[in-house]
């Protein structure tokens, strides 16, 4: 359903003329229907989101204090917003807060949503949307809740944060449906989607919007089943059942999010252990447990990483002109880039010198639906747009044509030479290059100034960056153009410069090339991945070098060393020959590490000494790159660059991003490690003269 035809729907039912009274406060419109009923339609000011921020709730009480003295035949909770019910708590609320301050913030909530749930007339949530963290802890409140079919999305995120549920979501989701599958939704932070949330018992029905009126009547009337625990759900919230399943789930845990640096899930599962049987006793440890969580380091760098990510995405309208994407090149990227443009609403035509790859391309995009929770519908009319053009007619019509052919200069300047007579005036021409200079890519075009680089990440559907790439004589037109397409598709857009390996692959590089050097000097490749992932990295940098293709790392590599001034680690002979023979790592199936089903083979139980010295030489020219990044002007916002490198390549969240990590540590302790490296190592690890700026 379009946002058009919700605005609509919205405006008509406040309008509603069989409303006996019609009242607003701040942040909540209030209706009286000829039955009795009182409906209150969240609609937060001036926000396009709803959010449960304490002056929502406080309205709410204020509201309750007329409900329990009126005792209207029901309530009813819904959305005036468009896009969804409630997106959760105000997280600009939860930053530099004291504990003490935040237990009495969320004592007040707590008790606003126990009148809710304490009502002596039936509560009825409607939810279209997201309804998430706060939201949903706000329709747990109520005695059903009334799913509206297409969109639908419900979940706890909060330990995305650092945290968990702290306003009642702990105690009542789990008594509400399987204690374990309720533990798991906060435990991962993953939502439950439209005919799953009706499956699992979050909403008692699933209807179309149409039906809405007719499924809130039959709740009021008690004609609506309630979603009742099954006695397996009973047995399993029982004090033998908690601890058995507590110890799994703290191993799962363990295996995601350490516990030495993300305490919010062992801080969970402790509470439901220990406190599962009582509603009472949970309550007040909850909040207790939660206030502690969201004062520490963890918390507030997660906090800083959301806000990042707000503060890229601000960085482009979310307008674009954008509306037919073509895409030469149907390998793994553009395929992939192809897929996601079509589910994102563009028309797009996929062109390729050979039919298989525009076939695969299709079937991936198909998948590529299903796995984002798209309709029967929606993944049909997804494919409708993704059209296979052989002849590359595409061009002709296209507003954005995105190059995605092998990374060879002549092959790419070729293609220009070819396609840029036949393009629209007005069209843009991106490439998709992860290494080569887009400035030189220029040099073959008769209007340099209508094209840039869009640097997408693998895989496409799961990494949130693309790196917008200017050279000298990209128009300010057609980059703002591009960080607006990049941001209607769904992406979080990093404006960049023109630069040897651009920001992300600049600063990742020798991070892999130090690992390298480390392997050769006689180092377990097992520890160094090791002390990287004790540091809080998702994945070693000798798998990493398996993951991208040992190929892929040597050209990369071997094109910063002949393009930058500072000295790049040497590319070991043993790793050509491995290329040589084909032991490219995951694709081949043998790098490094042997490959089996997708998984290299590790022995993941023996523990590992990590050693900060093999940490630092990792990590901090990662931090050193970044600082030469921004000193040449590649990034210009440390915050963005920050966002960037953890979008990108997971540098670890919870210390808040390369730069506040620096900060946080150090910036002459840093220096002063680096240069004690340059005498040990070479001259590799001389600090950038950016220190002394930052």
């Amino acid at each position: 359903m379009t946002i058009d035809v919700l605005q609509k729907i919205e405006a008509l039912d406040f309008n509603k003329s069989s409303y006996k009274s019609r009242s607003e406060k701040t942040h909540w419109k209030i209706l009286h229907d000829s039955g009795n009923v009182l409906r209150l339609l969240l609609d937060k000011k001036d926000s396009s989101t709803n959010t449960l921020s304490a002056d929502v709730l406080q309205e709410l009480d204020e509201i309750l204090n007329d409900v329990e003295t009126t005792l209207p035949h029901a309530l009813v909770i819904s959305s005036a917003k468009s896009g969804g019910f409630c997106a959760g708590a105000d997280i600009k609320e939860f930053r530099s807060i004291d504990e003490s301050e935040m237990t009495d913030i969320l004592s007040r909530g707590h008790a606003v949503l126990d009148r809710l749930a304490g009502l002596k007339i039936p509560t009825i949530a409607v939810i279209h949307g997201h309804c998430l963290g706060g939201g949903l802890e706000l329709a747990l409140a109520c005695d059903q809740r009334i799913g509206v079919k297409k969109g639908l999305e419900i979940g706890f995120p909060e330990i995305k944060l650092g945290v968990h549920p702290g306003l009642g979501g702990t105690f009542r989701l789990t008594r509400l449906i399987d204690p374990t599958e309720a533990m798991t939704m906060m435990l991962t932070g993953k939502s439950v989607y439209n005919g799953q949330a009706k499956k699992r018992g979050l909403v008692d029905d699933l209807v179309e919007r149409r039906h809405v009126e007719n499924a809130v009547q039959a709740a009021i009337s008690g004609d609506l089943k309630k979603h009742k625990r099954s006695l397996k759900s009973y047995i399993l919230n029982t004090s033998p059942a908690r601890k058995f399943a507590a110890k799994k789930m703290r191993a799962l845990s363990e295996k995601k999010a350490p516990a030495c640096h993300y305490p919010a899930p062992y801080a969970l599962i402790d509470l439901w252990e220990k406190y599962g049987s009582s509603i009472k006793k949970m309550q007040a440890e909850e909040i207790k447990s939660f206030a502690g969580l969201l004062v520490n380091d963890t918390a507030q760098n997660l906090i800083r990483v959301f806000f990042l990510h707000q503060s890229l995405k601000g960085s482009a309208s979310n307008h674009s002109n954008i509306r037919h994407v073509h895409v030469i090149g149907a390998g793994s990227m553009g395929g992939d880039i192809a897929g996601w443009c079509a589910m994102q609403g563009m028309t797009v035509t996929l062109s390729d010198q050979k039919p298989d790859p525009i076939a695969n391309a299709i079937k991936n995009a198909e998948k590529l639906c299903q796995d984002k929770h798209k309709s029967g519908i929606e993944t049909r009319d997804t494919l409708d747009r993704l059209i296979p053009d052989m002849q590359g007619k595409g061009v002709h019509k296209a507003d954005l044509v995105i190059e995605a052919v092998p990374e060879d200069i002549e092959i790419k300047q070729k293609l220009y030479q070819s396609i840029e007579p036949q393009m629209k005036k007005e069209a843009v021409l991106a490439t998709n290059t992860s290494s080569i200079l887009i400035g030189q890519l220029a040099e073959s075009l008769e209007n340099p100034a209508r094209f840039m680089g869009l640097h997408f990440f693998n895989p496409v559907s799961k990494m949130l960056i693309v790196e917008a790439i200017h050279h000298a004589h990209t128009s300010d037109d057609v980059m703002a153009q591009m960080l607006s397409f990049t941001r209607n598709i769904g992406k979080v857009p990093v404006p960049v410069a023109s630069y040897p390996g651009f920001l992300v692959n600049r600063a990742l590089t020798p991070y892999l090339l130090e690992a390298i050097t480390l392997l050769e000097e006689g180092i377990d490749k097992k520890h160094i991945d090791a002390a990287a992932k004790n540091f809080g990295m998702p994945m070693g940098p000798i798998e990493l070098a398996d993951q991208i293709g040992l190929d892929v790392c040597v050209h990369v590599a071997d094109m910063l060393a002949d393009s930058l001034d500072k000295p790049m680690a040497r590319i070991p002979n043993s790793v050509r020959k491995k290329i040589d023979n084909g032991e490219l790592g995951k694709k081949s199936g043998q790098g490094f590490y042997l490959w089996k089903n997708g998984k290299a083979e590790r022995d993941d139980n023996t523990e590992q000494k990590i050693d900060d010295q093999i940490t630092d030489r990792l990590i901090l020219p990662i931090l050193d790159a970044c600082i030469e990044c921004h000193r040449k002007g590649v990034i210009k916002h440390l915050d963005h660059l920050d966002g960037a490198m953890i979008f990108a390549t997971g540098f670890a969240p919870f210390r808040g991003g390369p730069i506040h990590y620096a900060r946080t540590r150090g910036i002459d302790e840093i220096a002063k490690t680096l240069d004690k490296f340059a005498h040990q190592y070479g001259d590799r690890f001389v600090p950038d003269q950016g220190w002394k700026d930052l």
